[in-house]
């Protein structure tokens, strides 16, 4: 794909006539490509280009054995290691660290054994740091983004705010190895269950995104008997997302999509690997984990728990991995039941 629409977002969205326009061209973009561009300035290519750095310096610097001790059976926070992710039940070539919430140990919601809560498992202060402030600066991206959304769709502009504070951020920062004789697949086919996807890669590229086509249906992924895991893995209508120099491309999850009732469509994306490694940041910006959201068309109708989402989807994604034994072992699951009913609170 070349040519996608790239903006520029104000410093501050005030509601303007300016930000409405803005809104709706945002809009037209997701629903023509199925992705857009937000164009960054210097200070923001700094904090990226540092947080690219720390990335190769963990994939390349800690030996496997090393980057296996930084795993937590009580957050999906830490390392995943190539072949461990699965996606419609075959194994991706991605090696990860996954940035969740940094809940410490004596957090009444860790205390408490909510599932997925804890603290993340750093391996050092510098990689913290560089990953923290990356993640600030789209958090205040992902914020704008999507009070303009609002905007471009005649709402509050605080209509999709409003379920991000204190929101469930997260991170996902990937090193894919060369292509072989054998595979050429980093990641499968799917769409992400959060809300909105900020992401920045490096020049290498491998990013597949599948625009909106008429006439396709889209699965829920939100709902027990529909996955979008392998969805349209092998048909034809995928576009190459090239890489672009001082841009994040944006994207919506499965959240905005249920919230709009299908007027954005979450983007199924799949990533191929290449003749070299390749590195990229895939920032989540979502609603609290607490958060219940309903179709702004249909407030009566079904709500989706945004903390059941997330724990769902990441028990699907890693079957095996400590974490999930653990929430099943100790029936974690049932705190997410007294969330739903509303008995029980942080």
């Amino acid at each position: 794909m070349t040519g996608l629409r790239t903006f520029r977002l104000p410093a501050t969205v005030t509601g303007s006539d300016d930000d409405i326009e803005l809104g709706r061209r945002l809009i037209a973009a997701w629903q023509t490509d199925g992705i857009l561009q937000i164009a960054t300035d210097a200070t923001q290519d700094r904090t990226t280009a540092d947080a690219m750095a720390a990335s190769r310096r963990f994939f390349h610097g800690l030996t496997l054995e090393e980057k296996l001790r930084l795993v937590s059976d009580l957050t999906y926070s830490g390392y995943i290691a190539s072949g461990e992710e699965v996606t419609d039940g075959i194994a991706d070539y991605s090696e990860i660290f996954t940035v969740c919430k940094d809940v410490p140990l004596d957090d009444a919601r860790v205390t408490g054994k909510w599932p997925c809560h804890g603290p993340v498992p750093w391996p050092d202060e510098s990689y913290r740091d560089a990953m923290r402030e990356f993640m600030t600066m789209l958090g205040s991206a992902g914020e704008r983004v999507l009070r303009l959304t609002a905007l471009g769709f005649g709402l509050p502009a605080d209509t999709f705010t409003k379920l991000t504070a204190d929101g469930w951020h997260h991170m996902r920062v990937l090193r894919f190895p060369a292509k072989s004789e054998t595979t050429d697949r980093g990641i499968g086919a799917h769409t992400d269950y959060g809300m909105l996807v900020l992401a920045a890669q490096d020049d290498v590229g491998g990013l597949y995104v599948r625009p909106p086509i008429e006439g396709e249906d889209r699965p829920r992924n939100w709902l027990a008997d529909e996955s979008a895991a392998g969805c349209f893995q092998d048909a034809h209508g995928w576009n190459l997302v090239a890489p672009v120099e001082h841009v994040f491309t944006v994207f919506p999850g499965d959240v905005l999509q249920f919230i709009t009732g299908g007027k954005l469509l979450s983007t199924p994306h799949k990533v191929l690997l290449n003749t070299r490694e390749r590195f990229t940041m895939a920032y989540f910006h979502e609603p609290s984990f607490e958060a219940v959201v309903r179709p702004l068309d249909c407030p009566d109708g079904d709500a989706l728990h945004y903390g059941t989402h997330f724990t769902s989807m990441f028990m699907r994604c890693y079957p095996d991995r400590v974490t999930t034994r653990r929430i099943i072992e100790e029936d974690r699951l049932t705190v997410l039941s007294e969330l739903r009913s509303g008995t029980l609170h942080s």
